[in-house]
């Protein structure tokens, strides 16, 4: 082998090694995060009376926790328990949504140390907030006035009673699971100990991620990228559902890709409907679960939440004005705070934790 085909091979080793310690930090993230905050958010789920207050509760939860998988498995087991109804468990599942998008935005706080590459990454983060926004913004009011996903969930759940589950087994979480345990024992469990750990290995990974990312792919890979997964929307679409059932993760899904857009190796345009993909594909897999439970109000909750999808991306992307609408709110985000990058700690603050904060606390 020539010298340029071993420094290759060296660079593919190094990246695959990098690449598995950032999916470690993501883990290692979410373990802090439901340490934290799993009991808390098992409280937060029983002051759902008020839709208004459940939708903030499903975004305050899924944030505590960093997964809304463990948000609607919360609800699901509120409501097997009789302490939740379907009316006031589908506010959740919309919060849910947005919170689940508060991953890939703190993966993107990983480049704030280099202005141009940072801009890129927030707005291949913050498209994906602004569209579940931007989706509940729309269906939210629709569901308070006409019960549409409850009416359609339960209609739905009816054909699929007694149907029986499939299981998959994540590839990347079979992997990386034991060093995450690992690196949490090792900790002693200590919340904010493995939360600053899991944060210095994002971001050490993040730097030499793109790096490498640079030199590999932009050479070689990039007209594959772009040609064949994220050649147009629908592929796009479909590599993101795909990846996330495989992975049972749409954190770990969208927040791979922002590297990538960081380093200008994908455009916002091809992302976007990456992301909306990764929010089908996590649907999917909650239903599968469901269909393991055998329980009838697990299902009807999971169906909610796939029909909230799917029914956001029909009003949402087919039309290019509306579509073009989370685009431009990512993209005036991330000028706005390359200029201050102080706003986009504010932001992910303020949007995540303290505005559903204070909704929950004080109209609760």
């Amino acid at each position: 082998m020539s010298s340029d085909g071993w420094k290759t091979l060296l660079r593919i080793v190094l990246l695959a090694g990098i690449l598995y310690a950032f999916l470690v930090s993501i883990g290692l993230m979410g373990a802090a995060f439901k340490i934290f905050g799993k009991g808390v958010a098992n409280q937060l789920m029983t002051m759902t009376a008020n839709p208004l207050v459940g939708l903030f509760t499903g975004i305050l939860a899924t944030t505590l926790v960093q997964s809304s998988s463990t948000t609607t498995s919360i609800t699901v087991g509120l409501l097997a328990a009789g302490s939740l109804t379907i009316e006031g468990a589908i506010p959740i599942i919309m919060g849910a949504n947005i919170g689940t998008s508060v991953t890939n935005t703190l993966v993107s706080m990983g480049h704030i140390t280099r202005p141009e590459e940072f801009k890129r990454a927030l707005a291949g983060a913050t498209v994906h907030d602004f569209f579940n926004l931007i989706a509940v913004l729309i269906l939210f009011p629709i569901e308070l006035a006409f019960g549409y996903l409850r009416h359609v969930a339960t209609f739905i759940e009816h054909g699929f009673e007694n149907v029986g589950g499939l299981h998959f087994a994540s590839p990347l979480k079979l992997v990386t699971k034991p060093a995450i345990v690992g690196l949490t024992d090792l900790l002693g469990q200590q919340p904010w100990l493995v939360l600053i750990v899991s944060l210095a290995m994002m971001f050490l990974a993040l730097r030499y991620l793109v790096v490498l990312a640079k030199s590999l792919v932009i050479s070689r890979a990039e007209r594959v990228l772009n040609q064949y997964m994220f050649g147009g929307a629908l592929q796009a679409m479909a590599f993101g559902i795909v990846l996330t059932i495989m992975v049972q993760s749409s954190s770990i899904t969208t927040s791979l890709v922002i590297p990538l857009v960081g380093a200008g190796i994908l455009t916002l345009e091809k992302v976007f409907p990456y992301t909306l993909g990764a929010n089908i594909g996590t649907t999917v897999t909650a239903l599968l679960a469901a269909f393991s439970t055998g329980s009838p109000a697990a299902c009807t909750v999971a169906f909610a939440h796939l029909f909230f999808n799917l029914s956001g991306i029909v009003l949402v992307y087919p039309i290019q004005y509306i579509r073009n609408i989370p685009l431009r709110m990512a993209r005036a985000l991330a000028e706005l705070t390359s200029k201050a990058r102080g706003l986009a700690i504010l932001y992910l603050v303020l949007v995540f934790y303290i505005i559903p904060g204070l909704v929950v606390f004080i109209w609760r």
